[in-house]
């Protein structure tokens, strides 16, 4: 009943129209966003047909004898048709692991896409992740997200920071130069983390012209001066912050905290369903970054968790 065929670029029109018409697909699987990285991954992403036709696609990469969710990708798990099934999921799998064999394959690493960004209930994949491959939870992120429709209210500090940022003039306003903004966030990232931004300048920019409704920007701005910002993914009902940064000044007048009450209440009005503030784990040991996490849960941030699951084949 199943077929798997490895993608190739002369499918990425059929590979992009069934990410368009998914029930838990986003814009990061359109081929245009996976491939601009495709000189540091060994693309090795699937497409599973029933009866001829496309039924699941699995964005993914391969390195030594490892297939994986695509590393390029915050999440990457199985894209579904809107009629898949529970049980044809589990044939599915089964599908999967015996083709994995088959092309070397001894262990799997498969990033679960979190329940907020589907379009339809999408766990099918979690139920045969256990039931066929009898895979094992190996990381749990924790993310901060915000109903929209029903959001806490800011924490004391929140609100004190918002007033201090009202009170000295600081403005929000959506740009399109990321150069300015970019050089903000290295200075930021060097100084206080010692890192650099996953994409680079030139990178961005790229990604913006392929999706300028979906990749926006939104700085803090003291007069003319860019103090901070963030940029946004926006995937259907979902908003995420990407490279939330602020100088010593916006940090010393409550620059996030006007930006993010600014962007929080734009969003509710646009009808938006979740602001997603991204993860809060520590980069050596997944442990909880507490001072993070304290800070997105003063916007009114609670938990939903982006899962990592793995299976010997």
């Amino acid at each position: 009943m199943f077929d798997i065929v490895r993608y190739t670029p002369d499918k990425c029109q059929e590979w992009n129209q069934f990410v368009a018409q998914s029930k838990n697909g986003t814009f990061l699987f359109y081929r245009q966003y996976m491939d601009y990285h495709a000189d540091r991954f060994h693309d090795h992403s699937l497409m599973i047909y029933r009866k001829s036709r496309l039924y699941a696609l699995l964005p993914a990469n391969g390195y030594d004898d490892v297939f994986a969710s695509h590393q390029g990708l915050s999440y990457g798990g199985l894209v579904m048709d809107r009629h898949a099934r529970a049980a044809e999921i589990l044939d599915v799998f089964s599908l999967l692991n015996a083709y994995l064999v088959s092309q070397g394959f001894r262990q799997v690493v498969y990033k679960h896409i979190p329940w907020i960004y589907h379009q339809l209930p999408s766990e099918e994949d979690l139920f045969a992740l256990t039931n066929v491959s009898h895979a094992r939870l190996s990381t749990r992120d924790i993310a901060s997200v915000v109903s929209l429709h029903c959001p806490l209210s800011f924490t004391s500090l929140r609100k004190r920071g918002v007033k201090k940022a009202q009170k000295v003039g600081l403005a929000v306003e959506e740009s399109t130069d990321f150069a300015v903004y970019w050089q903000l966030l290295e200075d930021t990232l060097r100084t206080r983390h010692h890192a650099s931004p996953v994409h680079s300048l030139p990178e961005i920019q790229l990604l913006y012209s392929r999706f300028p409704q979906q990749i926006r920007l939104f700085v803090v701005k003291s007069g003319q001066q860019v103090i901070g910002g963030t940029v946004l993914y926006i995937s259907h009902h979902v908003v995420k912050t990407q490279y939330i940064a602020t100088n010593a000044a916006g940090r010393a007048c409550g620059a996030l905290d006007l930006l993010f009450c600014h962007l929080l209440q734009k969003f509710q009005q646009e009808n938006m369903d979740y602001f997603d503030f991204g993860t809060s784990n520590l980069v050596e040991n997944d442990n909880l970054n507490a001072p993070l996490i304290h800070q997105k849960e003063g916007f009114g941030g609670r938990a939903v968790c982006y899962d990592t699951y793995e299976w010997t084949l």
